[in-house]
């Protein structure tokens, strides 16, 4: 009797290894993410509207504070989309969290059930494929409902309470050249060169554009026809270029800035 209960005990001795490589991990995590939210000047409700994830969540994973977290699978998808969010590899950094269950021996009443039963690394090969299945078709459905509606829900990333005063507006001044009244399509011309990942949103003729986060190394360009607003969480790492123009940087590192480039409505 003594012997099964020391068994028993030994057996169960594995259980709080898995918890704890999950904390440790899960803090290395949080801290990382929050880090790069604070140095972008994000708050956690900012976060929250962009990825859909709720604030409580997302605080959880950031304090690695599992009471407030869902299974550890479910887990690992918010770490990804939250890191992909900031411009990390949201799937290299998630797969650092482990979502395996622990393995405990069973006692030996495992080994008089006949060959025909279903073991137990089936039953858990079964559950674990049920819980992707899931996964994959809420993934599916939640895109598809969103997609829809992405320009009348945009989230919305402000910046800090300053960015307001540091609003600059460009009239273009008429062009001295033989352009034609009938090249009104190509009014305005913005293009960005990224020396820094940034988190951008762009606004042509009141409609939104694009709003993500770019990578170092990202060019990219848009046209309007009467105006064009562009907001950058990392202004410094923003090279802006006005129709062709000479590009500069939009603002400091590390600081939002937004710029309005109005069209001149006189032919």
């Amino acid at each position: 009797m003594k012997w099964f209960n020391l068994k028993t005990k030994e057996n169960t001795q594995e259980s709080p290894s898995l918890d704890e490589q999950r904390a440790k991990i899960l803090t290395e995590i949080g801290l990382k993410l929050r880090s790069t939210r604070e140095e972008h000047q994000f708050s956690i409700d900012d976060v929250a509207a962009y990825t859909k994830i709720a604030r409580r969540s997302l605080q959880a994973i950031e304090d690695a504070n599992f009471d407030e977290l869902p299974e550890p699978i479910y887990t690992q998808g918010l770490i990804k989309r939250y890191a992909d969010a900031l411009g990390f590899d949201g799937i290299e950094l998630a797969n650092n969290y482990p979502i395996g269950v622990n393995r405990v021996n069973r006692i030996s009443g495992w080994k008089n059930t006949s060959q025909g039963q279903l073991r137990p690394v089936h039953l858990y090969l079964i559950y674990v494929g049920l819980i992707v299945c899931s996964v994959s078709g809420l993934s599916h459905v939640l895109t598809i409902a969103t997609v829809p509606n992405n320009s009348e829900n945009q989230a919305k990333l402000p910046s800090s309470p300053s960015s307001s005063k540091n609003t600059q507006e460009f009239a273009l001044q008429p062009a001295i050249n033989n352009q034609t009244t009938n090249d009104k399509n190509r009014r305005v011309q913005v293009g960005v060169t990224l020396k820094d990942s940034s988190w951008i949103r762009v606004e042509a003729d009141g409609k939104t554009e694009f709003e993500g986060v770019l990578p170092q190394g990202t060019q990219r360009t848009w046209k309007a026809q009467a105006q064009l607003i562009v907001r950058a969480g990392n202004a410094g790492g923003v090279m802006l270029s006005v129709n062709q123009q000479q590009p500069k940087p939009m603002g400091e590192p590390g600081k939002p800035e937004e710029m309005k480039i109005a069209a001149n409505t006189r032919s």
